[in-house]
């Protein structure tokens, strides 16, 4: 029995639309509460945690076990904003790979078996995270972000993988200009949000 709660916005099983692991089949448990407000936040009903139901670990584990799920990615909101140990503690006990998709703004807990970092400009990312990441994403909203793709590919390890996904109501126009930098920098790779295009969550 775990004892820890956790406000959740939503969880479901789906497809990982982006990153490295775009495509895989993934359960997603979406923590509510974020205090770093980008303004284009696809999900900004998960920045108030006290609107969303409370729910222990347990539950969450039991439901996750209800699926053919390998992987659980810890989504938000911002996952760190919370000890994320207990919940991790569980799901790994239960056999599942935990990845954790953060703004990197707090210090990290929990253990991860694959940690996405998507740094904001709203709040700075800490030094700490953003030196455990697998992998660093870029959300690009205009052509600032690209020179700060490019100072926070200085801060990750040089085993990370680099991801620039442009923002969904952008695509369109950052398309041809992240293509174009791709080019000129083939260390990085292009992230689309694929469940999207699908019509999936």
């Amino acid at each position: 029995m775990y004892s820890s709660t956790f406000p959740i916005m939503e969880t479901f099983y789906s497809i990982q639309g982006e990153g490295y692991y775009q495509g895989h089949a993934a359960f997603f448990i979406r923590l509510a509460g974020c205090d770093v407000g980008c303004v284009w936040c696809d999900v900004k009903e998960s920045w108030d945690a006290e609107k969303h139901e409370v729910r222990s670990v347990d539950s969450l584990l039991e439901e996750v076990q209800k699926t053919n799920a390998t992987i659980v990615i810890i989504t938000g909101g911002e996952p760190l904003m919370y000890d994320c140990g207990p919940l991790t503690e569980a799901l790994r006990e239960a056999g599942f790979k935990t990845h954790l998709e953060t703004s990197a703004a707090y210090p990290l807990s929990g253990k991860w078996d694959w940690i996405c970092v998507s740094p904001k400009k709203f709040k700075q990312a800490l030094p700490d995270v953003l030196s455990d990441a697998n992998e660093l994403k870029v959300i690009v909203f205009n052509q600032s972000d690209f020179e700060w793709a490019l100072q926070h590919a200085q801060k990750v390890t040089n085993s990370s993988l680099l991801f620039l996904q442009p923002e969904w109501s952008k695509e369109k126009e950052m398309l041809p200009l992240i293509t174009e930098f791709i080019q000129q920098n083939p260390n990085w790779k292009l992230s689309l949000q694929i469940h999207k295009y699908m019509g999936v969550r």
